[in-house]
């Protein structure tokens, strides 16, 4: 793993839609707490439907931030290899077709870092679009400010195109 001195402070959203979906969240926390970092910020459960597909099941989302000393790439990698500890094949990561799944993570933020590589994009390049980023992220964080659109996250948020609901969950 790649160390570095200094605290910097990342943001994943989480999302599941296979199995015992509160215990995918709650599994998923615990890995990043002892992969990628201290845990600073999470936010409540959201349920959607599944974004880009009406034919998938809904999805459980949150998102959540940590003090991290690794590098982006070591939290992509760190990210990767839990989707994959939890079940997650490499078929649906990365693909253009949406797919249920056990486990995703995605880095929305890395301090305010802009990288734009083939395997790595920050922020997030479709964070903007999606609802059941959004909504879970100005929870946690309004007034995070996005260095390419140079709006706050909450701006973004009011701004959205996305129709999608986006409704607190609630355990049964």
């Amino acid at each position: 793993m790649e160390f570095d001195k200094r605290k910097h402070k990342v943001i994943l959203s989480l999302g599941t839609n296979l199995g015992d979906r509160n215990k995918n969240l709650s599994r998923v926390l615990i890995l990043l707490q002892n992969r990628v970092g201290d845990l600073l910020k999470q936010s409540s459960l959201f349920e959607t439907q599944a974004w880009g597909s009406h034919d998938l099941l809904p999805f459980l989302n949150q998102v959540v931030s940590f003090s991290t000393a690794l590098s982006p790439k070591a939290v992509l990698r760190e990210s990767q290899h839990i989707e994959k500890l939890m079940g997650r094949s490499n078929q649906s990561k990365g693909g253009k077709n949406y797919q249920n799944r056990l486990i995703d993570i995605d880095i929305l933020f890395y301090d305010d870092a802009v990288i734009k590589e083939e395997e790595l994009k920050i922020p997030h390049a479709l964070l903007h679009k999606r609802n059941f980023v959004l909504v879970p992220l100005v929870e946690i964080e309004p007034n995070c400010f996005h260095p390419v659109l140079q709006k706050t996250v909450k701006e973004l948020l009011e701004q959205s195109s996305d129709f999608t609901e986006v409704k607190k969950y609630q355990k049964l």
